[in-house]
């Protein structure tokens, strides 16, 4: 227990940095791209080419994510073997199809005063942090409502920029997919009752000013505790009991470790995680969720990153949590 406090405190102070250099150009002409976006997907940790297409980009063992290519026209470029190289060399190619030519506004049972409440509430959230939540460039989100599939689907043009006044952050989240399927529908009445919610996208976090004034402080550790990140780090600690987590499985509290099983890897900084039943999650003995698995393991590290996303579900209060209630994935590192 004090061996594992220790390593989880001071792996941030002195974790392994490297420095990654490189150019973006555009792949039909050659010619170098100013102000393209570099950044590691979900974190702080960004910067832009030069007039010479250039950038330089540091990291530390902390970042586990992917590193993103993004800029307005160009299709983006997702790098997941950073790691081994520390000289790239990305040539973009411009995007073949508008957004705007596929996605059509159209008549199709919701005005686009609804589509934007819809898309607003759960996209961003209904949480305090949610509320406080204002995405800054609307009319770059496309909306498209499906009426016999009772679905609404969202694009962006851009990536949609998101100032979370309460966490003190600028969110830019480069938008993959959305889709909210809906049990009941009142359009008259506006009432829509969500069945199911997916969306999924690479984000960018920008500290705003305030960010370290001690009431921001408070709210983003309020965010953090009994989130989705929180739970994947006492995981993969192992000290999921200390951390103020107790498991149920059938309305009984159980012992943690009888249900979910947490090995090390190998050469590896993860540790793979199984799961013996679906169970219950309550945190601070108020906040209840709900975790299932759809794939035979998965595997977390000790930042909280985890993967496959796809197939790990959470209900309930993690489950409610959306780009309102998130921080970056080295908050706190």
């Amino acid at each position: 227990m004090t061996s594992k406090l220790w390593v989880f405190l001071l792996c941030p102070v002195f974790c392994w940095s490297q420095t990654l250099t490189g150019t973006v150009v555009d792949a039909s002409t050659n010619q170098p791209l100013e102000t393209v976006s570099i950044y590691f997907d979900n974190t702080t940790v960004g910067t832009t080419t030069d007039d010479n297409g250039a950038f330089s980009i540091s990291y530390s063992d902390a970042i586990q994510s992917s590193l993103v290519i993004s800029y307005l026209g160009y299709e983006k470029v997702i790098i997941n073997d950073y790691r081994n190289q520390t000289t790239l060399r990305i040539a973009l190619k411009p995007s073949s199809v508008a957004l705007d030519e596929v996605h059509l506004e159209y008549d199709d049972g919701l005005t686009r005063k609804q589509k934007l409440r819809l898309f607003r509430k759960e996209f961003l959230g209904t949480s305090r942090f949610g509320k406080s939540c204002k995405i800054l460039n609307e009319d770059d989100v496309i909306l498209r409502y499906d009426k016999r599939k009772r679905a609404l689907y969202a694009d962006a043009k851009a990536p949609i920029r998101v100032e979370n006044k309460a966490l003190k952050y600028e969110i830019e989240y480069d938008l993959i997919d959305f889709t909210a399927s809906f049990s009941y529908v009142d359009p008259i009445g506006n009432e829509f009752v969500v069945k199911t919610l997916t969306f999924l996208g690479t984000t960018f976090y920008k500290d705003l000013e305030g960010s370290e004034k001690k009431k921001t402080k408070k709210n983003r550790a309020k965010a953090y505790k009994g989130s989705v990140q929180h739970f994947m780090r006492a995981l993969y600690n192992e000290n999921l009991k200390e951390e103020g987590y107790w498991i149920f499985y059938k309305k009984f509290r159980v012992d943690e470790w009888s249900h979910f099983s947490v090995n090390a890897v190998d050469d590896s900084n993860f540790k793979e995680v199984t799961l013996k039943n679906r169970v219950s999650i309550l945190f601070d003995k108020n906040q209840q969720s709900e975790i299932q698995l759809e794939v035979d393991k998965f595997y977390v590290d000790i930042y909280g990153n985890y993967s496959p996303i796809i197939g790990v579900y959470f209900g309930g209060t993690m489950g409610d949590q959306r780009v309102g209630d998130t921080l970056p994935a080295n908050y706190g590192l």
